[in-house]
């Protein structure tokens, strides 16, 4: 078994002893990808220990915990619902905590979905460097995998297995020229998310806009705001990456595991996976505590969390 003071090492830059919140509240505002509707956003700093909480003000500030027990609709994106209410799309947003080493937040909305912003999680991780970054009191807990999971569904595959870091690969393939089949890696242990992760965007075809429209989806989707690919090429250049759409789907993901409660410590591996199989993953480790161990990192020695360049790391 690693010491304390060896694991502390390996997650080194990683993220903090500590929990850590948002130091003052900041909004954005915008549309729904999925629904179309406005909405108004607002981030608020949460007491160590409250995790993240998703707050509908146009329903009386009702308050649904991003967990894996309320994890709803999972086909297109992320959502969560408890006692009937609806919180959509939340896979951009729990990224960007997971990336700049967020653990407590309440995440006020007015309407059902999260804005969709420029489709990726770069516009959020620039509100929480204006918000800055608060270290708290509370020890943070990791959820350290101890045996390996594997899930397998036709030819979709998703596993987690132990490690003293957090990384995630990720594999596509996609019967288009631009895309096939990618793969991408990334530690999450030096602050790679904000430069290789962050600014990778949602994108979607215009073959499949009609079909995904006349199933009450994408009403919010446009140009600005994800990649759209036509036939045999893409509408609206330059990527960001010349492999942007596999670093989505590590984005996505990292979201999604984030609805486990608590900053993994695991090596992550899928190959075309999708939101139903990432959270069939949280779902299966949240109810086979044999799997995992809960620790703490107590030595401070030389620690250094993404969050802790948050406000000097340079943005693609």
């Amino acid at each position: 078994m690693h010491s304390k003071l060896l694991l502390s090492l390996q997650i080194a830059q990683a993220s903090l002893q500590q929990e850590q919140t948002i130091r003052s509240p900041v909004e954005c505002s915008g549309v729904g990808l999925h629904s179309g509707a406005p909405v108004r956003l607002k981030i608020l700093p949460a007491a160590p220990g409250s995790g993240i909480v998703f707050r509908r003000v146009d329903l009386d500030g009702f308050e649904v915990p991003a967990i894996g027990r309320n994890v709803a609709r999972v086909s297109y994106a992320t959502s969560l619902m408890k006692k009937g209410v609806l919180i959509s799309t939340t896979e951009h947003l729990l990224s960007a905590f997971i990336g700049t080493g967020i653990d407590n937040a309440i995440v006020e909305l007015d309407n059902l979905e999260l804005p969709i912003l420029d489709g990726s999680a770069r516009p959020f991780v620039e509100a929480l460097r204006k918000a800055g970054i608060r270290k708290q009191r509370r020890p943070r807990t990791y959820l350290r995998i101890r045996r390996e999971l594997e899930l397998r569904e036709g030819d979709k595959f998703i596993a987690v297995y132990p490690s003293d870091v957090y990384s995630v690969s990720y594999t596509i393939n996609f019967p288009h020229p631009l895309i096939g089949k990618e793969t991408f890696r990334v530690d999450l242990s030096d602050g790679n998310y904000l430069r290789e992760i962050a600014p990778a965007r949602t994108f979607g075809s215009r073959e499949d806009e009609r079909a995904m429209r006349n199933m009450g989806l994408i009403r919010g989707a446009s140009a600005e705001n994800c990649i759209v690919l036509t036939r045999d090429g893409v509408e609206n250049p330059p990527l960001r990456f010349a492999d942007e759409f596999v670093r989505h789907k590590v984005l996505d993901l990292i979201g999604d595991l984030a609805l486990v409660g608590k900053q993994i410590l695991g090596n992550v591996v899928a190959d075309r996976a999708g939101h139903a199989m990432h959270t069939a993953l949280v779902s299966r480790l949240l109810r086979e505590a044999t799997l995992w161990e809960e620790t703490t990192v107590e030595d401070e020695t030389q620690l250094r969390s993404p969050a802790a360049d948050v406000s000097a790391s340079p943005m693609i």
